[in-house]
């Protein structure tokens, strides 16, 4: 008898909200010991660019990560100093890449207090480094990208035909301090971060970039989300119900989301949210992630054997549709 290999087996496997640190960019401006994340461990891991990270990605059979560079970063530095520290950052990762050019792509890491700079550092990456578009994380010095100070960035994305993906980042003190603050333990840190806070705020994120006609002023702009949508897939519906005929909308906010938004799978990894954007959104705008090394590439590559979906439909999330929105294959 012939052993047939499943499909899922041997099926190329693009994962694309990655992580990554350079310790000795971010010691020059940052106490990394005053993050709990940042075990020696969890650093080692991050800072790997080369066998340790790629030995993981063949264990559980990732073909392909897009890399990002992880919190804290440029966005919490003013002028010259952020500037400095993303352009380090990307030519850190631009190294990797050129060492494992079938193995790494990469997002851009801007300075966004700076939104000039931030865009040309995006067209920079872009047409020199090979890059796939950029990662902003959440909310610059308060303010969502439909600020108009953000235009430049926003312009430029929509002009190289480059999505920006809109990673959460910690909540802004006074929101921390009525929402979250008062908890036992470490529960408010942690619910206003990974349990829900995060999540919630990249939604208003992009409902903000909705209602403010930011789509439709940059027709090419391309945004993505993780965590099966950022808690929008189940919401959808009800923002419609609620924004139909106010605001002077155009059109209902789900059409406007599910035209110009793609979502991945970044560390959820149980069934019911996974058919609830898949119900929403529909398999072409699914792309497979695992939030690495935040989550494990064997908790995703287990979910992604019991996705409920077809083998044409599989092969979408799993890389057809980030090799048509990132142009993987061009960049390689």
């Amino acid at each position: 008898m012939v052993n047939v290999i499943p499909v899922e087996k041997i099926m190329r496997i693009v994962a694309l909200e990655e992580h990554f640190i350079a310790p000795s960019l971010l010691e020059a401006y940052f106490d990394l010991r005053t993050n709990p994340g940042f075990t020696a461990p969890r650093k080692a891991t991050l800072a790997d660019l080369d066998s340790g990270r790629i030995q993981d990605m063949d264990d559980h059979g990732i073909t392909y990560q897009v890399v990002s560079a992880s919190l804290p970063g440029a966005d919490l530095l003013d002028g010259n100093e952020g500037i400095r520290l993303a352009t380090e950052t990307n030519n850190t990762l631009a190294a990797a890449l050129r060492r494992h050019p079938e193995r790494f792509g990469g997002f851009a890491h801007l300075p966004m207090r700076e939104p000039h700079a931030a865009a040309d550092e995006l067209e920079r990456t872009v047409r020199d480094l090979g890059f796939c578009g950029a990662m902003v994380n959440g909310l610059t010095e308060d303010r969502f990208l439909d600020d108009p100070r953000f235009c430049p960035v926003l312009e430029r994305a929509a002009a190289l035909d480059v999505p920006i993906y809109i990673h959460p980042n910690l909540p802004p003190k006074t929101v921390y301090d009525i929402y979250y603050d008062r908890l036992p333990g470490p529960a408010s840190a942690l619910l206003a971060s990974g349990a829900f806070g995060w999540h919630s705020e990249t939604a208003i994120h992009v409902l903000r970039l909705v209602l403010t006609g930011a789509f439709e002023r940059y027709p090419g702009l391309t945004v993505i989300v993780g965590h099966m949508g950022e808690m929008l897939p189940f919401m959808l519906g009800r923002v419609d119900d609620i924004l139909i005929g106010h605001g002077g909308l155009s059109r209902p906010v789900s059409e406007t989301i599910v035209d110009r938004v793609y979502i991945t799978t970044s560390g959820i990894f149980t069934t019911p949210p996974f058919l609830t954007a898949l119900t929403t959104f529909g398999t072409d705008r699914i792309m497979f992630s695992v939030d690495y090394p935040f989550s494990q590439n064997s908790q995703g590559r287990a979910f992604f054997e019991t996705m409920p979906v077809s083998p044409a439909d599989r092969a979408k999330i799993a890389h057809g549709n980030a090799d048509r929105v990132l142009k993987i294959n061009q960049r390689m």
